[in-house]
């Protein structure tokens, strides 16, 4: 058997007897646990692929044959054979590697990807520029079930086989999104598996392709066999594969839901070493929304197959009832489901994360803001202080979405103006609503809530010096409003919470000041400062926009970004 610390490249498990890769793989999975036990990361996706992982790399011959990994978040197992094994052994090493596909660390992964649907159309380019090349490798595409209900990716599978050359798909079918699965394509998996995929109906030889089922898809030797029947083809071929998502850690095959990804956790228990803080945003959220639905039978919470990124966990959905709906990892027919139920007379909420509705935004302007219908968008994570990933990142929202007409794009600062803004949301039927869930910590307040959200509220009057500081970001005008105070200034404080309007009453205020200052938290380009600076641009006053530099950060620290920014109070009033 193979020392785990000497692979180097998948050439050293080829070496290997195939009746000793199961052994192998069970020597990875164990490695594996462990670090994610100490470190979390995305359980359930990779213990599930341990053995599909060591079979394709045992078959194939990567990186001449291409390998893309859809979302990419199953690949732990795939960076342990190839070259980074290190990073799954020494916990000094941990972070030596993203959580997901990156070529800047490795030849073996093609792509820097992190959402759903992506990896057949992907591989469709790699094969029609192989074959415009004459190239002969393979091309493969891992995508799970979960994933296969996206827009993208069944187009791709449509035209995949048109090429008329090898193409592989490998379906990981564990019969779970981080959810469960929803939409008629999973019943059809279900009778093919049922029937050892023999079923007649059978939608993949429908689109012509060729069909392998593989009822042990946690068995090393069935994979090989299933994947050399495959590999060199002169066509296109799916090879469908029953795996366990959570796979050799009981409390994951237990709770398939929650250990889809998991911070640090005790793998006996399942118990998180950090919990998160009792008072969040997704539970104020949550709570406030299966109220709204008791209260009225035509409030309906949506999802894009993540309902626990907002707290909607089994027992809440089951609460809901029919008033809540997933429409699978597809946040294109999400959007335009919303606008069909707010057409309808519905009041549809769509809870989604804030690197997700980017994949909506034709949805966002031409299914809902076009037709001015008052559907609710509620985003979470859209902020420095979400997720950290490159391909996750969420503060591109503002500009994103506040410069579609019709839509009222609301920033609170404040737990108040949060739920405050979410009722009259759901209770207008003049605009369609982005409603921007703040970051960071929980924050309160004891003043009144203004409902006319179309105002800005001066948190504080002043002379000379205003600073507008937008939704989460309010704490640090105010903050940066004190420090300045100590060294004898009295700024205005304001906090705008509409960021797709300007409310030029406040603003004419502000021309004979002699220095404003807005700060956001998101990228600068296209986002609320710059609307500010514009309309006060003809007047004497002097406008600094800050916020965050349009680039794509990976795995940072909140406060390092915000240093480099110059959005710490001490900078802002320092620029003053």
């Amino acid at each position: 058997m193979i020392e785990l610390d000497k692979i180097s490249s998948p050439e050293d498990i080829k070496k290997i007897p195939t009746e000793e890769l199961n052994a192998l793989s069970a020597e990875l999975r164990s490695v594996l646990t462990g670090k994610l036990a100490a470190h979390g990361g995305h359980c359930g996706p990779n213990l599930g692929v341990v053995e599909a992982t060591v079979a394709l790399h045992y078959v194939f011959d990567a990186p001449h044959d291409k390998l893309v990994f859809d979302v990419s978040h199953q690949t732990y197992v795939h960076k342990m054979l190839t070259g980074r094994i290190g990073a799954f052994l020494d916990p000094a090493h941990y972070n030596d590697v993203t959580g997901y596909t990156c070529p800047r660390e490795s030849e073996y992964d093609l792509f820097e990807i992190g959402h759903t649907s992506t990896s057949i159309a992907l591989a469709v380019g790699l094969a029609k520029s192989r074959d415009l090349n004459g190239g002969k490798e393979n091309v493969v595409a891992f995508i799970g079930d979960a994933s296969l209900g996206g827009g993208e990716a069944l187009e791709a599978l449509d035209f995949a086989p048109t090429l008329g050359s090898n193409f592989i798909v490998v379906l990981n079918d564990n019969q779970m999104s981080i959810a469960e699965n929803h939409g008629a394509l999973y019943s059809h998996l279900e009778e093919l598996r049922k029937t050892n995929g023999t079923a007649a109906n059978n939608i993949f030889k429908a689109l012509g392709y060729q069909y392998i089922y593989v009822e042990e898809g946690n068995n090393v030797a069935a994979l090989i066999k299933a994947f050399r029947a495959a590999k060199n083809s002169d066509h296109a071929v799916l090879v469908h594969i029953n795996t366990m998502k959570g796979m050799g850690l009981p409390v994951a095959e237990a709770d398939k839901e929650s250990f889809h990804y998991s911070m640090p956790f005790d793998p006996k228990t399942g118990a998180l070493l950090n919990p998160s803080p009792a008072e969040s945003y997704t539970e104020i959220f949550t709570r406030h929304m299966l109220v709204k639905m008791s209260e009225n039978p035509n409030v309906v919470t949506m999802t894009a197959g993540t309902p626990g990124a907002f707290g909607f966990t089994p027992e809440r959905r089951k609460m809901a009832g029919k008033q809540f709906v997933d429409v699978g990892i597809c946040e294109q027919e999400a959007v335009a489901v919303a606008a069909g139920l707010a057409k309808g007379g519905s009041r549809p909420v769509f809870g989604v994360m804030a690197t997700f509705i980017q994949r909506a935004y034709d949805q966002l302007s031409q299914e809902i803001a076009i037709n001015n219908l008052p559907a609710v968008i509620v985003d979470f994570a859209g902020s420095v202080w979400g997720m950290s990933d490159m391909t996750h990142l969420g503060f591109f929202d503002i500009p994103l979405v506040s410069n579609i007409p019709n839509f009222i794009f609301l920033a609170p600062a404040n737990a108040e103006e949060y739920l405050a803004m979410l009722d009259w949301s759901i209770s207008q039927t003049d605009h369609p609503v982005f409603l921007r869930t703040p970051g960071g910590k929980v924050m309160h307040t004891d003043r009144p809530v203004n409902t006319d959200f179309f105002r800005y509220d001066i948190i504080r009057e002043g002379e000379d010096v205003a600073i507008i500081g937008a939704g989460a970001f309010l704490t640090i005008a105010s903050e940066a409003a004190d420090l300045l105070r100590e060294r004898g200034l009295n700024p205005t404080v304001i906090n705008p919470r509409n960021l797709s309007q300007l409310d030029k009453t406040v603003l004419d205020r502000l021309r004979d000041y002699k220095t404003v200052i807005t700060l956001e938290d998101g990228i600068v380009d296209g986002g609320f400062g710059q609307k500010v600076a514009a309309y006060l641009g003809n007047s004497p006053v002097k406008v600094h926009v800050l916020g965050l530099k349009k680039e794509f950060l990976d795995r940072y620290k909140a406060a390092e970004v915000l240093k480099a920014n110059g959005l710490t109070p001490e900078q802002v009033a320092a620029l003053v």
